[in-house]
């Protein structure tokens, strides 16, 4: 892949394109590749650069398919031969790392809660969008440089987020009725997880709407609504730091 490596990595990180890294880590013996060989492999099984060809390359482009569908960090050794359709008969270890694939998490209303929760999951591996429509509200709050904040209105939310495999949506607006159309617009789209703050009053609400005003089948069931683990506690920074420990747990697959 010659020196431009990290220039398409860049590239593909602007995108947000998810990707994986091959990377040679050590050769024992012949291999027709060296350390510190680099491939990059796309979902669709493109390829930027090279481990050496070959049924072993055939088969750590397979590998590196897996790696980016499960988001994890794969690392393989090979021994060269006749499965490799190779004599040479050295040993080739690599790791694959998965990239660009930063769960989103989009905060829709920026109370207290929504502030605690920035607050809370700093220098997690959330990429975190605080969202509130209410004018001159931004003026109000001090956060950290590694929030992005949003004031765009509701109805250019369907092209503001990031919908997808990656997608996180959290609802706790300071409108009941806002919060209903984003629990629809949120439903309407592909998402990882969609939580919504509410009683159980409202949950139910919310549920016959979907059902008998906008035909969801499922009406709330795929919302996580009460939000959070229930830990005990009801102040803003309890229930923000139970609704951070949710994400994080979802996001590791616990």
């Amino acid at each position: 892949m010659k020196n431009n490596w990290i220039e398409l990595l860049s590239e593909f990180k602007h995108k947000k394109q998810p990707i994986a890294l091959v990377t040679v880590t050590k050769i024992l013996g012949s291999a027709p590749c060296k350390v510190a060989s680099k491939m990059i492999v796309t979902e669709k099984k493109d390829i930027f650069g090279t481990i050496g060809g070959g049924k072993l390359e055939f088969q750590v482009i397979d590998e590196a398919i897996t790696a980016i569908t499960e988001n994890k960090i794969k690392e393989f050794s090979y021994t060269l031969g006749p499965e490799f359709e190779q004599c040479c008969g050295g040993k080739v270890e690599l790791i694959i790392e998965p990239m660009n694939q930063q769960p989103e998490l989009y905060l829709f209303g920026a109370g207290h809660i929504g502030v605690e929760l920035c607050k809370i999951l700093k220098d997690t591996p959330f990429n975190i969008t605080l969202l509130d429509i209410r004018k001159n509200w931004q003026e109000t709050l001090s956060l950290d440089q590694s929030i992005t904040f949003s004031n765009v209105d509701f109805d250019l939310y369907k092209h503001t987020v990031n919908w997808g495999d990656n997608c996180y949506i959290v609802i706790m607006t300071h409108d009941h009725k806002l919060d209903f159309e984003i629990t629809a617009l949120a439903l309407d789209s592909k998402t990882k997880y969609i939580g919504l703050i509410g009683s159980k009053t409202k949950k139910n609400k919310f549920n016959n709407m979907l059902k008998n005003e906008l035909s969801f089948k499922t009406g709330i069931s795929p919302v996580n609504c009460p939000i959070g683990l229930d830990l005990g506690g009801n102040s803003p920074k309890e229930i923000a730091i139970s609704v951070a420990a949710e994400l994080l747990k979802i996001h590791y697959g616990k």
